[in-house]
């Protein structure tokens, strides 16, 4: 199996490792044209570089969109989102929205993934989560409860998570948490963003 992947050094790492051997990975860049790969398995679109014309190819189209969904998109079938932060894609299961058919699930069974369909709305269930826990640090921070490297050291003992919320904030990007929790709370007010997170993001 061939596929072709527009990544960050930090995607194309997460993204291959753990795979299956008999899989040829392509690495490209943004402006590529679907037409010069007529016969690879699937594309991985997860730079976020700019909007491509994903009717150009029937084969399955993976891309990094957290935020924006499949419908605002306007995307063709052969399109799933998926979760392309840092972090997330190494994971064994992933979270999928789009018409899960054969192929997509013959690509992650040799990329040794384990699908998780979910519904195409902004932020999946992981990062969504994710963001609000980080938002919630940022909060509390805010009210001096304590230090960021007290509140990561806390939350990594306390939880068992892999990363404390600062710590996962800037693998993530302050940007990319940002933008879904302004794109989540037009519809529900308890994802406003932290003071003290808009403030890190111009501190950044």
């Amino acid at each position: 199996m061939t596929i072709v992947v527009i990544a960050s050094a930090n995607q194309w790492q997460e993204l291959t490792v753990g795979s299956s051997t008999d899989v040829q990975w392509i690495k490209t860049s943004a402006g590529f044209s679907f037409a010069n790969y007529p016969d690879v398995a699937a594309f991985f679109v997860l730079d976020q570089t700019g909007l491509l014309d994903y009717s150009a190819t029937t084969k399955p189209v993976f891309i990094n969109s957290v935020t924006t969904t499949l419908q605002e998109l306007n995307a063709t079938e052969n399109v799933f989102r998926l979760n392309g932060w840092q972090t997330f894609l190494q994971r064994p299961v992933w979270e999928i929205a789009g018409v899960i058919n054969d192929d997509c699930k013959a690509v992650a069974q040799k990329l040794n993934k384990k699908i998780q369909p979910v519904k195409d709305e902004p932020g999946f269930i992981s990062a969504r989560i994710i963001a609000m826990i980080i938002n919630e640090a940022y909060f509390a921070l805010g009210d001096e409860v304590s230090t960021t490297v007290e509140i990561d050291t806390a939350m990594k003992l306390g939880t068992n998570y892999p990363y404390g919320p600062f710590e996962w904030a800037q693998k993530i990007g302050l940007n990319n948490i940002v933008v879904l929790l302004q794109k989540l709370s037009l519809l529900d007010k308890r994802y406003q963003p932290a003071p003290m997170l808009l403030k890190a993001i111009q501190n950044n």
